[in-house]
């Protein structure tokens, strides 16, 4: 997800909520991403608000009836296919498809016209705290 918001092109506009309104979501998630131009980082603007839409990235999960968590993340594509890296011990990012390697079961890249997503399937079993007496 950070790699989408700081290296990605977004997707395109956001749908526009009013301040304090709530959205219900079903599907996907369309989540505000940086501005190209430098612009902050965060939802679209709202019309009238004289502020230009960042666009967005798009986040999806689904958990399986098998415990399996698959999350999906998908943005306008970059200059760059995303790849884990080797970086040094003193670079400050760099790790983070390393990491999505290490705890999911599986992960990949699918690209489309305009889109990439990147995707993981991680073991996320339930856990059930369980209440003693006493405590």
């Amino acid at each position: 997800m950070s790699n989408a918001c700081r290296y990605a092109r977004p997707l395109g506009p956001l749908p526009a909520l009013g301040r304090g309104a709530r959205a219900e979501v079903v599907g996907p998630l369309l989540v505000g991403g940086a501005s190209r131009t430098g612009g902050p980082v965060g939802p679209s603007t709202a019309p009238g608000d004289g502020g230009e839409d960042t666009g967005g990235v798009l986040v999806r999960w689904q958990m399986h009836a098998d415990g399996v968590l698959t999350l999906e993340v998908t943005d306008g594509g970059a200059q760059t296919r995303p790849s884990p890296s080797s970086p040094s011990l003193t670079s400050h990012g760099g790790r983070g498809l390393s990491i999505v390697d290490q705890l999911a079961s599986d992960w990949g890249v699918r690209d489309a016209p305009g889109e990439v997503t990147v995707w993981a399937a991680l073991p996320a079993r339930a856990r059930h705290a369980r209440r003693t007496a006493g405590g």
